[in-house]
């Protein structure tokens, strides 16, 4: 009987108390509890809610683009340990002296056409640009957009067409070195022209094994420095790609897996926030049906 009659009482209070735009209010989900009308909760839940849906959803995206960078540095490290055996046998028999004094430098820079892989294309840029001062008269860029990485033939056509439309006297190839998936080392290799080589070996200087082998064959010394020149360039820059392709994605990985632990780290805060809100919401609502009762019984 209590419970019939405190029923009857409450549907006859209930009348006044609530706001005559109920439904619009209870559909916002951005309303403030200073903004509410009397009688209306404000849905704070559903903010949180919304935020931890978004933050699951990146950290889907995070660990999908790690273990797809994880898995392309597998094969690409294979080609970059097979490529060191290019360069290896030039360094032993031109030397690679970057103390030299030459004229007219060239700065090639290898770096990615993609972000998400932390500082390794801003690191290449800055040391280019402070080792050389380069702030403009950039005579070539040429820009490689494909999903793989170059192979040996087409990194030999950007080679020669470096090689046409440059004059140098020393070509700098600045590219980040593969060491492990969380390290990476900025290098820079340089190439010497052919007169540059003759010059420096006919006055004494550190060239090499150069001097130690005979020629022979109708080709004079110039021709021949020529040609080892050119295919110097395309072996050390061919292993600068498959480097370079290596640590972005090596730094990749682990800027996704940070990413990752820190869209965790951000759930679970948000989870507590969104359950101590909801707790606290229920409680607010118990301590209402509860004085409200009283209230009627007394």
């Amino acid at each position: 009987m209590a419970m019939a009659a405190l029923r009857r009482e409450g549907r006859r209070f209930a009348t006044p108390l609530i706001s005559p735009r109920p439904i619009a209010a209870i559909r916002s989900p951005f309303l403030s509890e200073e903004d509410a009308p009397l009688g209306v909760r404000s849905i704070s839940t559903q903010i949180v809610r919304n935020r931890m849906k978004s933050v699951k959803n990146i950290q889907k995206i995070t660990k999908a683009m790690k273990m797809v960078a994880a898995s392309k540095l597998r094969a690409i490290q294979v080609k970059a340990e097979n490529s060191r055996g290019l360069w290896q046998p030039f360094t032993a028999l031109l030397g690679d002296t970057p103390t030299v004094d030459a004229k007219k430098n060239v700065i090639v820079t290898i770096s990615s056409d993609k972000g998400l892989c932390g500082g390794i294309n801003s690191t290449a840029v800055k040391i280019s640009k402070s080792l050389h001062k380069l702030n403009s008269d950039i005579e070539l860029i040429i820009t490689e957009l494909q999903k793989n990485p170059l192979n040996y033939t087409q990194v030999s056509v950007l080679a020669d067409d470096i090689l046409k439309n440059v004059e140098f006297d020393a070509l700098r190839i600045i590219y980040s070195k593969f060491h492990s998936v969380v390290s990476f080392l900025p290098t820079m290799a340089t190439v010497l022209s052919p007169e540059l080589v003759e010059r420096e070996a006919e006055s004494g200087g550190k060239l090499g094994e150069l001097d130690s082998y005979e020629i022979e064959g109708g080709e004079t010394k110039g021709e021949i420095l020529q040609n080892l020149a050119e295919f110097q360039f395309s072996c050390v820059m061919f292993n600068a790609v498959l480097e370079n392709a290596c640590s972005e994605q090596g730094a990749r990985m682990s800027a996704m897996d940070s990413s990752s632990r820190n869209a965790g780290e951000m759930l679970d805060r948000l989870t507590l926030t969104y359950n101590r809100t909801r707790q606290a919401s229920i409680t607010t609502e118990l301590i209402e049906i509860i004085s409200g009762a009283s209230a009627l019984e007394g």
